[in-house]
């Protein structure tokens, strides 16, 4: 069999359940589910951190997050670690990366620093909002639309995320992944073309034409009532109050019919990313190329939605904050319309890529390739849990937070770490998933579930300790 073409398509901060083929009738993804229906979908993947930069590090590099030292948004990753893109470059594949990338820090306009990526076409840019002298993104906008960039920022970001859909950051992207198959690509070598939205993140805003397609009244409500908070952690709390460490406004600040308003929003800004990627798949289509294409969908993390009376995201190991979509189709090598429900998470990115296109695999990565369990329904790598770590790793709050994640098929344990990591309470997060699948009742402090949460800590401090990085060899006993 030829080395397949790779078009790896990830969206930023949208939920596991905001696609129709997972289950959410409310949603209008005909494109997704039609990619879902053609090949295999993962129902439960996690990735290793509820925020941007660590998960995408871990992603790029089959790590998690302590190991590769990405540990936070606004860190510079080190030139030392390997990316699966630059493995696929060095083997012959044509690689590029169009919209947001997010290894390193990209405030105020700064350049994020490049390490050997192995990407021949670079076409970058952070976001829609920061201006930046590499925002490829706002070149095309001036070229295109002149003055448009200059009137939406001046009315804020509100204007910028509304901007009809032929000026759009989620239609550029599809625009410049159309112009890599088309005519970009070096046709004389397979390609991996990362195709990077920033939808559905916030600001919570779309174009007219997507928004319409939603009745804010119609949709499903938030989890949770009014008492959801009272038996978690008090950070929670805080973060219902105001967003972001108080940076951003909170549940609590916006009305009932405000938090559906966002509900519609973000469902309208994943109906725009659906139909820039049906337009993607087509030409896949047209060009002949989709049956020697291994297609991936996913996202860097989730979104809390006003579950749990919170918004956006930050310490919250919720489902609905880092467990994504996942779907994988290749022609005549995956099954079509099947669904895996094992554990699986986003460090199993890179070695199903490299496995797939037949290059080395990661010295240092720590994931097992998913080719065989998309195959054949069964996997020798299964583990059975999935390990998620935040460090502060947002908005920084200015008492640490830290919290770390063990999910497995029935429980979920978050610890929420206590001195001398900070000197913020130790406490956690108890949750059976059987009995509670929503997470709305925290046995953490139940006697009847002591014996459970102590197992479930000593799993992870087994777990954490099986995950070290102990790639160094070792040349002798002593």
């Amino acid at each position: 069999m030829s080395r397949p073409n790779i078009l790896l398509l990830c969206t930023d901060q949208q939920r596991w359940d905001a696609l129709g083929a997972a289950g959410n009738a409310a949603i209008s993804t005909p494109h997704l589910d039609r990619l879902a229906a053609q090949g295999v979908r993962f129902d439960r993947c996690f990735v290793q951190s509820p925020v941007c930069a660590p998960s995408r590090a871990s992603l790029m590099t089959s790590r998690y997050p302590r190991n590769h030292g990405l540990w936070a948004n606004g860190v510079d990753i080190s030139p030392a670690e390997q990316l699966f893109t630059a493995t696929l470059a060095a083997d012959g594949y044509d690689c590029g990366l169009v919209g947001k990338f997010h290894l390193g820090a990209a405030f105020a306009g700064r350049v994020e620093p490049r390490v050997d990526d192995g990407f021949r076409v670079f076409r970058w840019a952070h976001d829609p909002y920061v201006r930046s002298p590499e925002n490829h993104y706002h070149r095309w906008l001036e070229e295109r639309f002149p003055g448009l960039l200059d009137d939406a920022l001046a009315q804020g970001s509100d204007a910028v995320d509304t901007l009809p859909t032929e000026a759009h950051y989620s239609h550029w992207i599809g625009e410049e992944a159309i112009e890599f198959l088309t005519e970009g690509r070096d046709k004389d070598k397979p390609f991996c073309f990362v195709v990077n939205f920033f939808d559905p993140h916030h600001g919570f805003g779309a174009p007219p034409e997507h928004r319409d397609r939603y009745d804010a009244d119609a949709l499903p409500r938030p989890v949770g009532d009014e008492h959801d908070l009272d038996d978690k952690p008090a950070i929670y709390r805080e973060a219902s109050q105001r967003s972001y460490a108080g940076s951003m406004p909170g549940f609590a600040e916006h009305t009932e019919e405000q938090i559906r308003e966002i509900v519609a929003q973000y469902y309208a800004m994943v109906s725009l990313v659906d139909a820039e990627v049906g337009r993607i798949l087509d030409t896949l289509e047209a060009e002949g190329l989709a049956d020697e294409t291994l297609v991936v969908f996913t996202s860097d993390h989730g979104e809390l939605l006003g579950d749990h009376r919170m918004l956006l995201k930050g310490p919250m190991m919720f489902d609905c904050s880092v467990r994504v979509p996942l779907i994988a189709r290749w022609p005549g090598v995956l099954p079509q319309g099947e669904v895996r429900d094992e554990i699986v998470q986003w460090i199993d990115l890179a070695p199903t890529l490299l496995e797939a296109a037949g290059a080395p695999p990661l010295p240092r990565g720590q994931g097992a390739s998913l080719l065989g369990l998309a195959r054949t329904g069964t996997w020798e790598d299964e583990r059975g849990w999935a390990l998620s770590e935040y460090r502060n790793s947002c908005i920084p709050y200015d008492v640490p937070v830290h919290t770390t994640m063990l999910r497995t098929d029935r429980w979920k344990v978050v610890v929420h770490h206590g001195a001398p990591s900070t000197d913020r309470e130790r406490t956690g997060e108890l949750y059976d998933l059987a009995a509670d699948p929503q997470e709305c009742t925290n046995l953490w402090d139940r006697t009847d579930a002591r014996e459970r949460r102590l197992d479930l800590q000593e799993q992870l401090i087994d777990v954490l300790v099986a995950t070290e990085d102990r790639s160094n060899p070792r040349l002798a006993n002593f």
